[in-house]
């Protein structure tokens, strides 16, 4: 395994301390294990930053700017094409499976196929200047606070709002000029001036023949995702165009480090990486700089980054490779955050990892088949906890709805304690739940059912536990009822 490389200032070494949780924890995501977490991060992390040394010495000679992503992006992008390689030279095994299929498709060649073909989002932040491309990444991926990131960029705080504003209108600006230009059939080319109109206005409605056709083509869903700046759809536009394959598991565990106040390194635990550190002189500040600091990311910002999470696939820690054997790249004595980022009261703790089921986690038996308000005579409950009858409230929130699909969150409060959970509910408008995290689901007909992650399956009495998910709907996206909890009915509070 690699050495990483020796930071050449203090500047930075700052940058690498901000970098290397990131990266570590979209390593962690893309492996199935932490030994391959840790080398693909190493050799990822080695890998970007001397290509940036190398286009930043290109750039210099040249006496123009190159084209380049912000730095915590093109590192990213640098453990997708390390994990590529991994792939090719017979490491594939050491990679999430579904990983691999991922690199293995046409979705992943798009990433590195002709430019005009690559995603929206990719070649629009590739065309803004690098500081405004940091501004738009760190606030809306990276979740990290208005006022630390304008400290970061030396920016003015009290203009740091006005500024972000400015350069979201301006990536958006880059975005649907690269939809122009993008090779497009006809019928795509008659709804792209359509698409920049509605997408305009957050009170202008979609007219049915555009949603029907962003429903059908990938390129339109990905345009109309990066022009409509209002309705939270923002961040997980640039995080899935940038990223590609686990955007969406990697922007939760951004946010997650950034709502416990961890986002971008702590000036502490410079020994548990191996990078050399060298000696700050005095803070300086700039627009494309950082407040250098010889610091490197603690071991705490580590935990709550890597907390086992779901990819937003509809599976859990425990549907990967390692599900008996797998332990936290960080130190697992440490305490994390709660499961869930969203809900507010969400206090569901993670509890060590128990070995997985010999069952597959979508094939566990739906325990309230479709029409049914409680489990059939005879039917399994999912935990030797006696909760049939458990006594629980439920709080379903949408929070957000775009055209043909929303995201929502469901939080149980439970009177009383349990050691394993499912709960379930019926969608009255025929709504398909497509992904979630927190917890795996299955689905019959109207009726889904979402189990317990691993490490969320404990709840104390009185406590709450909440999943969220990213679902489909046609004419309407009305509420769903018939909660219940482990077949127990509950009640659904507003």
């Amino acid at each position: 395994m690699p050495d990483l490389p020796t930071p050449q200032n203090a500047a930075e070494a700052a940058l690498f301390s901000e970098c290397w949780d990131a990266v570590l924890s979209y390593a962690d995501l893309c492996t199935s294990g932490s030994a391959a977490a840790t080398q693909l991060a190493t050799e990822a992390f080695t890998h970007g930053i001397r290509e940036a040394r190398t286009n930043n010495d290109a750039t210099k000679g040249a006496g123009r700017r190159t084209p380049r992503l912000p730095r915590v992006p093109l590192l990213l992008t640098s453990v997708r094409t390390t994990a590529a390689a991994w792939e090719t030279h017979g490491q594939g095994h050491r990679l999430d499976p579904d990983l691999r299929l991922w690199l293995n498709s046409e979705k992943a060649a798009r990433y590195t196929g002709p430019p005009l073909h690559r995603p929206l989002a990719l070649r629009g932040l590739k065309d803004m200047q690098e500081a405004d491309a940091a501004l738009l990444w760190l606030a809306e991926v990276e979740a990290v606070p208005l006022p630390a990131v304008a400290r970061r960029l030396g920016l003015d705080p009290t203009a740091a709002a006005e500024e972000l504003g400015h350069v979201r209108a301006l990536f958006r600006d880059r975005c649907h000029r690269n939809h122009l230009d993008t090779p497009m059939d006809a019928g795509c080319r008659s709804y792209a001036r359509l698409l920049d109109a509605v997408t305009r206005s957050p009170g202008a409605e979609t007219p049915e023949d555009l949603s029907r056709h962003l429903a059908q083509c990938v390129e339109c869903a990905e345009a109309a995702a990066c022009l409509r700046l209002h309705g939270g759809g923002l961040p997980a536009a640039v995080a899935g165009g940038v990223i590609g394959w686990g955007g969406l598991a990697y922007l939760e565990r951004r946010r997650r480090a950034a709502e416990a106040g961890l986002a971008g390194g702590r000036a502490d635990a410079a020994s548990d990486t191996g990078i050399a550190v060298g000696t700050v002189a005095r803070p300086r500040l700039g627009r494309t700089g950082l407040l250098a600091a010889a610091v490197l990311v603690s071991g705490l910002a580590l935990t709550v980054s890597l907390m086992p999470f779901g990819d937003g696939s509809g599976r859990d820690a425990s549907a990967r490779g390692d599900s008996t054997d797998r332990q936290p790249v960080a130190d697992p004595g440490i305490p994390s955050p709660s499961a869930t980022a969203r809900p507010a009261d969400s206090s569901a703790s993670p509890e060590p990892k128990k070995p997985a089921s010999a069952t597959a986690t979508h094939t566990r038996p739906d325990p309230e088949p479709q029409g049914t308000s409680s489990s059939p005579a005879g039917s399994a409950t999912p935990s030797a906890h006696p909760t049939r009858s458990a006594s629980c409230k439920v709080k379903y929130e949408i929070v957000d709805e775009w055209p043909d699909g929303f995201q929502a969150t469901v939080a149980v409060t439970s009177a009383q304690a349990l050691d394993d959970w499912q709960v379930a509910w019926t969608f009255p408008d025929g709504q398909r739940v497509t992904q979630m995290w927190d917890g795996t689901f299955t689905q019959h007909g109207s009726r889904v059912t979402a189990s317990a992650a691993s490490y969320n399956k404990s709840v104390a009495a009185g406590g709450t536990f909440a999943v969220g998910f990213i679902g489909s709907w046609d004419d309407r996206n009305a509420v769903p009822d018939n909660f219940t909890l482990n077949g127990g009915r509950c009640i659904r509070t507003t």
